[in-house]
């Protein structure tokens, strides 16, 4: 986790989410690259609503000067080294083109473009489509311990595995590690044995509890995993992001959506 890159969004919780990418890279020794993205491309533009976001194109940039000269001021004060990036277009395809070189992405759970009003569609798509695993906070975040106990949520499908993988880095340096499994989820459609997840962290060297989490009933498959972890004291949970394309949307499964409408602990996605 050299590399981190954190979205630039100015929704009341960046200071958190700075703190937040402050301290992975401190535990990580790593970089931090910072983006922030303009809505759209107000140039190109020349019907009524074109004229619209023309006008608001000289607030967003003093907007984006005033969060730049701020991260500056607070960055002076840090021992990490960072720098600033700016795109024009949707979050998701800046964070998406700025991520190839990157080896974790860090966001909030609100949707820079809903004030918050639905899943973040910007994690969702960027967990499906990155290359690099997704850290998605919830509005109320500090810091980040990196000691504390993590929970992975595991079915034995390809994305958890994809997960499972790239958690290493985080699982490595938890003083505990509970890989769980849902009665309800995906009964009957493993891909690997329940046991095959904690077979490939002792190959890692990473012991791990395996946990397995009876039917959730009306709490769904989501509230099942997040109690779990919140009960352990758990301070990341881990699980695989389920999706598929339709034309230029993407189509979220139910635990993938449910996870990001309520996001309580930090959690790491990716498909």
């Amino acid at each position: 986790m050299r590399s981190i890159l954190l979205h630039a969004h100015d929704d009341g919780s960046f200071d958190r989410r700075l703190d937040v990418a402050l301290d992975l890279a401190r535990a990580f020794d790593g970089h931090l690259t910072i983006l922030h993205t303009f809505p759209y491309s107000v140039g190109t533009m020349t019907d009524l609503q074109g004229a619209a976001f023309a006008a608001m194109a000289p607030i967003w940039k003093e907007q984006a000067e005033e969060m730049r000269a701020k991260v500056a001021a607070d960055m002076a004060n840090e021992d990490v080294p960072w720098d600033w990036h700016e795109a024009i277009g949707p979050a998701a395809l800046g964070l998406l083109q700025h991520s190839s070189l990157m080896d974790l992405i860090v966001l909030g759970a609100r949707e820079p473009v809903d004030l918050g009003r639905a899943p973040s569609w910007t994690a969702g798509e960027l967990a499906i489509s990155a290359r690099c695993p997704v850290l998605v906070l919830p509005e109320d975040s500090k810091r980040f311990d990196v000691a504390a106990p993590a929970l992975v949520a595991w079915d034995g499908s390809a994305e958890a595995s994809h997960a499972l993988r790239a958690a290493l880095p985080f699982l490595a340096r938890a003083e505990g590690v509970f890989l769980a499994s849902v009665a309800e989820e995906r009964a009957g459609d493993s891909e690997l044995p329940p046991l095959g997840g904690a077979d490939y962290l002792t190959r890692h060297g990473i012991a791990c509890d395996v946990v397995e989490l009876p039917d959730p009933g009306k709490q769904g498959v989501a509230g099942a995993l997040v109690e779990a972890a919140e009960q352990r004291q758990c301070g990341l949970v881990v699980m695989g992001a389920y999706g598929r394309t339709r034309l230029a949307e993407r189509i979220f499964g139910g635990v993938t959506r449910a996870m990001l409408d309520k996001v309580r602990l930090p959690l790491l996605m990716t498909h």
